[in-house]
């Protein structure tokens, strides 16, 4: 997976590298599915989600630019697999999910890797998780039309939000950047994720 589908295509982090190759990604797909666990495709998950194909996965974690104190929240767990492999690289990692049998199935996965620093949570990710902002990465795992603005709010001076911006017409993973002054966009590509669920998306932060 490393050789054929990463490095060709611009994974150069050697962190990521080492992560994706370390962590068994076939622990954290379907069992129907298992065959097609290193695949560079998305697999689809109950509730009408995905698991995202490898290059994505280490495409947004090389573009957080993280480093071993990063306090991230990702939106999105899923089975884990974004979850673990930001885990192994960051200080803590803080995940929503708002499917309870997803999150319920992913927990045993970390432990049973051994990755401690990592606490979930089922909710409305649009809504972040403000009792532990600022964090210094965000990582969306679902589309949206604009950056959601609350978690704009929780993002702190000097970090870097990884989200799929745009619909069914065309996405582009984007890198927002906080600084003092403001925001700044950097698109990386496009991509294609599942679209970002949540009544609370467009509620703009106090």
């Amino acid at each position: 997976m490393v050789r054929r589908h990463l490095r060709p295509r611009g994974v150069t982090d050697q962190r990521v590298l080492a992560t994706m190759a370390w962590v068994p990604r076939e622990m954290f797909v379907p069992k129907p599915l298992r065959p097609r666990s290193y695949d560079d495709a998305p697999l689809p998950l109950a509730g009408g989600q995905t698991i995202s194909q490898p290059f994505i996965v280490a495409w947004m974690t090389q573009n957080a630019a993280l480093t071993r104190t990063s306090r991230v929240l990702e939106i999105g767990t899923g089975t884990g697999y974004q979850t673990a492999i930001l885990a192994k690289i960051a200080g803590h990692v803080w995940s929503i999910d708002r499917v309870p049998e997803l999150t319920a199935e992913a927990a045993p996965r970390l432990a049973a890797l051994g990755i401690r620093n990592v606490t979930l949570r089922v909710g409305d990710g649009a809504l972040g998780w403000p009792e532990e902002a600022p964090f210094d990465t965000i990582l969306i795992g679902a589309a949206a039309p604009v950056p959601p603005p609350i978690l704009l709010d929780q993002l702190a001076t000097g970090g870097r939000m990884v989200v799929p911006l745009g619909g069914p017409e065309g996405q582009e993973l984007t890198v927002v950047e906080r600084s003092q002054g403001g925001f700044r966009r950097l698109s990386i590509g496009a991509c294609r994720f599942v679209p970002f669920v949540s009544p609370a998306l467009h509620t703009s932060p106090n």
